[in-house]
């Protein structure tokens, strides 16, 4: 008994002496899990750790590359060994091994070693696959339909073409894109999960291509492949006065399956004139007006061998060639949640009408058993009116409409293929049998970006705040960053998208997402530098060179980077951000730039009845000058990151006059601006337009306005971002706290208390009598007000990265949470009875894992976590100046070993940390 308790016990020990310090949790090529189709040819490597120890860091890693599993695994035929590199460095590690070549698949793992030098074992193995690195490895045809369409509605064309295997596969790989939307099928089977595929660039320039593992599709034998094709964004109505036919008239598909047998040999089923081509059943499809499907013309299996296609047409073959063709580099569109009906209403007007309960972006599946040649009409709307009855008037020109005409054979099930919808409520024209919650389903459709934050406090209206933030996000985050997702409009506006990326990122991870976006975004600047209102650009090369929505090619690229720690993206859009700076110099005179059409403080808040000034309109050119400095400031920042010195030199000079051209045209001598807006005041303090001297009665005078306004803001579009930020930073958070926590128009919260799911165009979209806004502007799923969740991440969690390019990316993370949110008033406080926050749980996963600020006032204490990831370091401000009144655990802070103890210039406490989780608690 006594042999096996030593044997137990050695072994105890043993694994105590030889544990792992440090671990290799998950692996990334290009911020993406084992991505097919990669153009890059020096792929980026980032790796997360975990320890069940404190402070410990990556003092050094390794990489290995190969051809094969087998390879990797036995260390033969290496395409890349770094060795042992002493780096701290886990994130964005380009590869630097031998030439990788098109199609290939590579092979890779990790191991680090710690700061006391104990290495990890190797992480599990990961995988990428090269996509095509030149034109001349394309060896499919464009191919379009042959027949002629009729005026008005295009239906949606078909093709289809069968092949024989006769050998084992080992692999078997699929590269499709089109020119317009596909849906691509081998042997019935739909090709991948994604939506809206190729996805929407700048085609004249950039069209992408999606490659597949379909190794398990293909078989030995008789095979079909197929495809369906929609007009999409390449043909399909786009903004407004029958914007047709942008990119083309006539929409195609490219594609080839690249085999590989087990005998080494290879085989190529391309695209080309030996396809045939026919008209599917859906009769029409446009991103606007929805779709109509006849299920009684559905040709029955065409999908699959041994169909008679006869009858089709042959093909038309197209010479557009490859030039433009690239490899996709952000998430997909796909399928997320889903929702049943809550309820189903019947109007005054006598309508059906089903409410889903969350306004969303997708569609609806209906599901039914029926007669031959019935209709079921379903129509989308994001609210009822103040009667209850179905409103449709802020759609403008966009019908929302899905017909489905049934064959009558079994069950079917029916959903659009190329369009989607923007709705809560769906209006049902449908014979009575057919009108059961249990044949509809509504899907959410958006792109398939990691959710990466969550925001949670002791106050359910900012809950609700923040669910509809995020709902915002993903309804217009189908792609492209859309304004809306509903009305004749949905298209990539630059401003929305630059005063939202922020709290973008604290949501999901939108790395990838705006990193292509931005490379549509310098494809489609002008010569002259003026970048377009929106991206890709469908209003013409006038629609451009708007200051605040221009800026987005600046401001974006800088956010990525301290976001991500994404330097390639600033190397990447360089030119594009200083392009844009050149075009603001030279359209300016002696510095000032005060030409050309802005829309500025866009959607601002003016009541009919204000006579004085207080909400008053903010002088287009004097937000025009602000941003000129803001983007003159990101492109020094850019230039300082990637060793530009003789431009920061330059940029910085320049940087000097159009500040000093600033104070001479909109500031008096006493400090104050000649727009008396709550909004010119905002812009000026946060972009540092004022001397130092007079920024904090320039401060004053917007809290100021904000009380005297009834504390209210009346900011817009570009004001809005930066507002609660400027208050907290000039000492006046009290008046932050409560704009977040208004009730009454305009605020965050009114939405809230009349039932909205997502966040809205405008400020008073339903007013408090249930009428409407302007109907022609008035969307309720539009994400820019959202902006506020980058303030509620940052100040009330107190999450926030370093900006120092070796603490970017929270590479170094700093925690600042304000615990101490109260009402500045006692006539407002009278308003909002118990308002004050007692406890907020802040949390984002990073590259280097999850960060968590969590804090609760409990029987005059206040308790609080942090959790910082391995391989980073913190400074976590807590607010007490005292301390003695700390403990972290059980024991005294005084008394730990482990961390460093500050004072900030306030007097508190800050407690300098690496990783771990920490738990302190503060005698209040």
């Amino acid at each position: 008994m006594k042999k096996l308790i030593y044997t137990v016990s050695f072994m105890f020990i043993v694994q105590i002496l030889f544990a792992q310090n440090i671990q290799v949790e998950e692996t990334l090529l290009e911020n993406r899990r084992n991505p097919l189709g990669i153009d890059i040819v020096h792929p980026q490597f980032t790796w997360k750790l975990s320890s069940d120890k404190r402070n410990v860091k990556q003092s050094a890693y390794q990489i290995q590359v190969a051809g094969t599993k087998n390879s990797l695994e036995n260390e033969e035929g290496l395409l890349w060994d770094s060795g042992k590199v002493n780096s701290p460095q886990s994130v964005h590690i380009p590869y630097s091994g031998e030439t990788v070549t098109s199609f290939n698949k590579y092979f890779w793992r990790v191991k680090v070693w710690d700061q006391n030098g104990k290495s990890s074992n190797w992480s599990k193995i990961g995988y990428w696959q090269m996509g095509l690195l030149n034109k001349n490895d394309w060896d499919a045809k464009w191919i379009s339909a042959s027949y002629s369409e009729n005026s008005g509605k295009r239906p949606s064309p078909i093709f289809r073409k069968e092949f024989d295997i006769e050998k084992d596969i080992q692999s078997a790989t699929a590269i499709i894109t089109s020119r317009g939307l596909y849906e691509a099928y081998i042997n019935g089977e739909r090709v991948g999960d994604e939506y809206f595929t190729p996805g929407w660039t700048n085609y004249d320039e950039r069209i992408q291509y999606q490659m597949y593992d379909v190794s398990k599709m293909v078989k030995n034998g008789e095979n079909a492949v197929g495809a369906i094709l929609g007009s999409g964004w390449y043909r399909g109505a786009l903004a407004w006065e029958d914007n047709n036919n942008l990119y083309g008239d006539n929409i195609s598909l490219l594609m080839q399956i690249n085999v590989i047998y087990t005998d080494g040999s290879t085989d190529l089923i391309t695209t080309d004139s030996s396809w045939k081509s026919s008209k599917s059943h859906i009769q029409s499809s446009e991103i606007y007006d929805g779709e109509m499907a006849d299920a009684s013309k559905i040709e029955k299996g065409w999908k699959r061998p041994g169909f008679n296609d006869s009858e089709w047409y042959n093909v038309r073959v197209e010479s557009f060639g490859y030039d433009n063709l690239i490899a996709t580099l952000n998430e997909p569109v796909k399928k997320q949640e889903t929702f049943e009906p809550k309820e189903i209403i019947k109007t005054p007007k006598n309508e059906i009408v089903l409410d889903f309960g969350q306004n969303l972006v997708g569609f609806v599946k209906v599901k039914v058993n029926g007669k031959k040649g019935d209709t079921i009409k379903l129509y989308h709307a994001e609210v009822l009116d103040k009667d209850g009855n179905f409103y449709t008037a802020n759609l403008r020109g966009a019908d929302q409409k899905n017909t489905y005409i049934l064959n009558g054979e079994g069950e079917e099930i029916f959903f659009p293929h190329f369009t989607w919808q923007g709705f809560r409520y769906v209006k049902v024209e449908a014979a009575n049998e057919y009108i059961k919650p249990e044949n509809f389903t509504a899907v959410a459709l958006y792109s398939d970006m990691d959710e990466t934050g969550s925001f949670y406090t002791s106050n359910e209206s900012l809950n609700q705040l923040q669910r509809n933030i995020k709902w915002g996000q993903k309804g217009n985050f189908l792609d492209v960053p859309t304004d809306c997702p509903q009305r004749d409009e949905r298209l990539g506006w630059t401003g929305d998208a630059q005063v939202f990326s922020r709290t973008a990122g604290f949501n999901m991870h939108v790395n990838n997402f705006f990193e292509k976006w931005l490379k549509d975004l310098a494809s489609e600047q002008l010569e002259n530098g003026s970048i377009p209102h929106v991206i890709p650009n469908v209003l013409g090369d006038d629609a451009t060179g708007s200051a605040g929505w221009a800026d987005a090619g600046t401001i974006i690229p800088w956010d990525l980077y301290t976001m991500y720690g994404n330097k390639r993206v600033l190397e990447e859009q360089y030119k594009s951000m200083e392009g844009w700076v050149q075009y603001m110099e030279n359209e300016s005179e002696n510095n000032l730039w005060n030409t050309g059409f802005h829309f500025g403080d866009w959607l601002f808040y003016r009541p009919e009845d204000d006579n004085d000034g207080r909400a008053a309109l903010t002088d287009k050119y004097l937000i025009a000058q602000c941003f000129f400095a803001h983007s003159t400031q990101n492109l020094i920042n850019t230039a300082e990151v990637l060793g530009k010195e003789e431009d920061v030199k330059k940029y910085s000079e320049l940087l000097k006059k159009i500040k000093k051209a600033f104070a001479k045209e909109y500031l008096t001598p006493n400090g104050r601006l000649v727009s008396s807006s709550q909004t010119a005041y905002v812009l000026a303090l946060n972009f540092n337009m004022l001397p130092e001297n007079l920024r904090s009665q320039a401060a004053k005078r917007l809290a100021d306005n904000i009380v005297n306004y009834g504390y209210h803001l009346t900011t817009g579009f570009l004001g809005t971002p930066y507002l609660n930020h400027v208050l907290t930073r000039f000492g006046h958070h009290d008046l932050a706290y409560t704009l977040l926590m208004q009730k009454t128009y305009p605020s965050w919260l009114y939405p809230v208390t009349v039932g909205a799911t997502t966040i809205w165009e405008r400020w008073d979209g339903r007013k408090p009598d249930g009428s409407f806004q302007t109907p022609s502007m008035n969307s309720f799923n539009h994400y820019a007000y959202g902006a506020i969740g980058d303030w509620m991440y940052k100040t009330l969690s107190g999450i926030n990265s370093a900006t120092d390019p070796e603490g970017v990316g929270y590479k170094k993370i700093i925690f600042k949470p304000h615990t101490n949110n109260n009402l500045v008033s006692e006539k407002v406080e009278a308003q909002y009875e118990n308002e004050g926050l007692t406890m907020v749980n802040g949390e984002l996963e990073t590259y280097y894992g999850k960060i968590k600020s969590f804090w609760k006032k409990d029987e005059g204490k206040i308790k609080m976590q942090f959790e910082i990831p391995v391989n980073t370091t913190s400074k976590i401000h807590l607010p007490t100046k005292e301390i003695s009144s700390i403990k972290e655990g059980n024991r005294s802070l005084s008394s730990l070993n482990d961390v460093i103890i500050n004072k900030d210039e306030t007097g508190n406490v800050i407690v300098e940390t690496g990783s771990g989780i920490y738990n302190f608690t503060i005698e209040n």
